[in-house]
């Protein structure tokens, strides 16, 4: 299993939103980068993911699973772009702040404090138990 984390606006689409989606999930569409999308075609069914709100917010709010691998991102006709599917799994019981993350010695080097600006990261699994530790989550899937 891999560990991810998905960024996202809250105004535009927010972890409630998702959560009101159901098992079913949503394709996480419109993104235009080629590293985040490569990020995506790597992901396999059942990979673990975090769900931040960018912009408002700035924390990770929750925990999500990939439901569907790497498909053509229907918001575009071009070719080049993928999205998987995810779903919610959880509320983060106390949301992880990006200043938080910051000021964790054990997160210097998570893509969310180097790497800001990609909206789909990996996460290693040490990262992702830090993480949820900081949010009162058992790390284990």
């Amino acid at each position: 299993m891999k560990y991810w984390l998905f960024k996202s606006e809250p105004f535009k689409f927010s972890f409630d939103m998702l959560k009101a989606v159901g098992k079913k999930g949503e394709q996480w569409d419109g993104v235009r980068n080629y590293q985040a999308r490569n990020n995506m075609r790597a992901m396999e069914i059942g990979d673990l993911g975090f769900f931040y709100h960018s912009n408002e917010g700035l924390e990770v709010v929750g925990i999500v699973e990939v439901c569907a691998l790497a498909h053509h991102d229907t918001t575009t006709d071009d070719p080049r772009w993928e999205c998987v599917d995810i779903r919610a799994m959880r509320d983060m019981p106390k949301p992880v702040s990006l200043a938080e993350c910051k000021a964790n010695p054990k997160l210097a080097d998570m893509s969310l404090v180097t790497s800001m600006r990609l909206s789909v990261q990996p996460v290693t699994e040490a990262e992702w138990r830090e993480v949820c530790r900081m949010g009162g989550l058992d790390p284990a899937p």
